[in-house]
């Protein structure tokens, strides 16, 4: 596990959390808001324990997180929503397109299937630990454009389909942009290899052109500068 803080005096925490087969690291991000707390996905739930110390030790305690948005479905992001939001009494919100993946714990609930993808799909919710009990019925439904003010949290959601339908991005004042899986720096900033819809991803980037991001906060990988992106991939 590596933990630091972002840019910006330490309001964001970046926790990073292994994933099984050494297959490398998913990112969950830590926002401290107006009045508490938002988290921006949480990780597998084979390493929770390690995420629970990291919550406790930023000081979030049941009362104060006031929100999780998950940016898509996948049970790496995932994994811990359900177990999170009954011990902190909290809501978890995420986009419509993507409630499947929790709700049935599959991760091509909404994706295209083929011999591979039916493989992976058996084989990831075993390795994460994602049974029954993460299992979960989001409370909010979050549209592109939605305003997270009430949360204490000055940022807007854009919908980033491509990885996932569902997938989105939060965009907060200042210029932070937590994209989910729409983009990786494990090597180098990039868009993400693994999409569902490359065209749709490739829109989604572009999209996101002009809209004053200054840093990028993905799922996996790094933090960097919007400025550095060459939009290889």
């Amino acid at each position: 596990m590596a933990t630091q803080d972002g840019p910006g005096q330490g309001r964001i925490r970046i926790i990073s959390l292994s994933l099984p087969l050494r297959m490398g690291r998913v990112n969950c991000y830590l926002v401290r808001v107006n009045a508490g707390y938002v988290l921006i996905d949480t990780g597998s739930s084979k390493r929770r324990p390690e995420l629970e110390r990291e919550l406790d030790s930023a000081g979030c305690e049941p009362g104060n997180l006031r929100l999780i948005v998950l940016t898509h479905g996948d049970l790496d992001h995932s994994g811990n929503a359900a177990y999170l939001r009954e011990r902190f009494d909290t809501k978890v919100a995420m986009h419509r397109d993507d409630w499947g993946m929790v709700e049935r714990g599959d991760m091509f609930w909404n994706r295209r299937r083929g011999i591979f993808q039916r493989l992976v799909g058996a084989l990831v919710p075993v390795l994460s630990g994602f049974g029954r009990r993460e299992r979960l019925v989001p409370d909010l439904q979050i549209e592109d454009g939605d305003d997270l003010s009430a949360y204490g949290f000055d940022a807007k959601v854009l919908s980033v389909p491509g990885h996932s339908r569902g997938s989105v991005a939060i965009l907060a004042a200042g210029g932070d942009l937590f994209c989910g899986d729409l983009l990786t720096n494990i090597e180098q900033p990039a868009l993400n290899s693994i999409m569902d819809d490359r065209e749709a991803a490739r829109a989604s980037l572009e999209r996101l052109k002009g809209m004053g991001i200054v840093t990028v906060y993905p799922g996996h990988g790094k933090l960097f500068r919007m400025e550095l992106f060459t939009g290889s991939g």
